[in-house]
């Protein structure tokens, strides 16, 4: 019974990379026709009518996913304008993925410095990004890329519209030593 929480916690802090069944024989210490039975179990579990997920094999791993019969309610999430709003982490990851497309989510993390599954779930949900194939870097991790919606949520017409980020790094840049001058010339003719 513990060994079925245990790997339903992985599922979930494993996100969309998912679950091998090896790894999840050498994770819990278990032989192969447990992992087997234990993942049979927890599937089981996850197909009564009150459960909103369920875990399905895509490619060859484990992923805990969401009810395909429930997809109206997630869509009118998404489509609220309430919940439509980014976050600060949700624009940074997004900021990175548009500057620097294609890139892998183990890519975004490197440049964040934090973990972005989770930002990467909700912007693909939202439709700002997709998976754009996979990278030739070992594990093959999927590439991502921004929409067509993007483009219309930021008003762009293509991605070459975005600002100019070396621009911008030079303002700001430049922006301390100007504030520095002006409060120092200030502070000079007041004596």
């Amino acid at each position: 019974m513990k060994n079925k929480a245990v790997l339903e916690g992985l599922l979930f802090v494993v996100g969309e990379d998912g679950l091998t069944l090896d790894q999840i024989e050498e994770v819990l210490e278990i032989s192969e026709d447990e992992v087997k039975e234990l993942v049979n179990e927890l599937k089981h579990s996850y197909e009564k009518e009150d459960r909103g997920l369920r875990i399905d094999f895509l490619g060859n791993r484990l992923k805990l996913t969401t009810k395909f019969e429930h997809r109206e309610y997630y869509q009118k999430l998404l489509e609220n304008p309430e919940t439509n709003i980014l976050s600060q982490a949700a624009l940074e990851t997004l900021a990175i993925i548009a500057y620097n497309e294609p890139l892998t989510r183990m890519q975004v993390d490197k440049i964040r410095g934090v973990s972005s599954g989770q930002m990467i779930r909700k912007l693909v949900a939202k439709g700002l990004i997709k998976e754009s194939g996979r990278s030739d870097l070992p594990g093959r991790p999927i590439l991502y890329e921004t929409t067509n919606d993007f483009l219309d949520y930021f008003g762009l017409n293509n991605i070459q519209e975005l600002p100019d980020m070396e621009k911008y790094i030079e303002k700001v840049e430049q922006e301390p030593d100007d504030e520095k001058d002006l409060y120092t010339s200030k502070y000079k003719e007041e004596m």
